[in-house]
């Protein structure tokens, strides 16, 4: 028969591939056995679970992708500062306003700062695109283990969306908005623009 075949822990002798079955054979007389218990489901069958979400969600991003609004917002950052009155000679006698921001821009940042923020926030800034997705898995694993909701996966990019453009209603199709916006935003802008505007806007 030949060597064993390790799967999944467990040594096969004989792997038989079928149109929609897989058939793992440890003995010539377990043949019949695992044929006629149905062991493995039909390949097509899986195929539907797997098909089926992928081709709902794809759907909901062509749909949503269009309507997307415009990153002008953040492509021409503006915050808001007061209105500021000054004396002939230029001495500043007041400040009016909700608001009082001055523009940081990103190179004026201290580093100790800057890897402050990326170490609380979004410590893979750098390397994901927009949504990280390993970020993602290990917020579920450590909700899970503790039992609530401690941990967040929103990235600075998605957080810089949902600020600009969403609300914070917690629906499955605000989420997907924000996550595709996510993507448009670093599309169109640099890592460091984007760490700029949340900087300014939102730190």
């Amino acid at each position: 028969m030949g060597d064993d075949l390790p799967i999944c822990g467990a040594s096969f002798e004989r792997v038989i591939f079928h149109p929609q079955h897989l058939f793992l054979v440890n003995r010539t007389s377990d043949y019949g056995q695992f044929f006629k218990r149905g062991a493995v489901q039909p390949n097509r069958q899986l195929a539907r679970k797997v098909t089926a979400p992928l081709a709902i969600v794809a759907i909901a991003v062509a749909f949503a992708w269009p309507t997307l609004p415009s990153l002008e917002a953040l492509t021409d950052y503006h915050p808001k500062i007061p209105l500021r009155v000054y004396t002939a000679d230029g001495a500043l006698i007041g400040e009016y306003g909700e608001e009082r921001r001055a523009v940081v821009h990103i190179q004026d940042v201290p580093p100790v700062l800057k890897h402050a923020i990326l170490a609380a926030e979004d410590d893979r800034f750098y390397q994901h695109s927009g949504v990280d997705f390993l970020g993602i898995l290990r917020a579920a694993g450590a909700n899970l283990a503790t039992g609530g909701k401690r941990q967040g996966a929103s990235t600075i990019t998605m957080q810089v969306a949902r600020n600009f453009f969403l609300t914070r209603e917690k629906t499955i199709s605000r989420k997907l908005y924000e996550i595709l916006l996510a993507f448009k935003i670093e599309q169109n802008l640099t890592k460091d623009q984007i760490l700029e505007v949340y900087i300014n806007q939102i730190f």
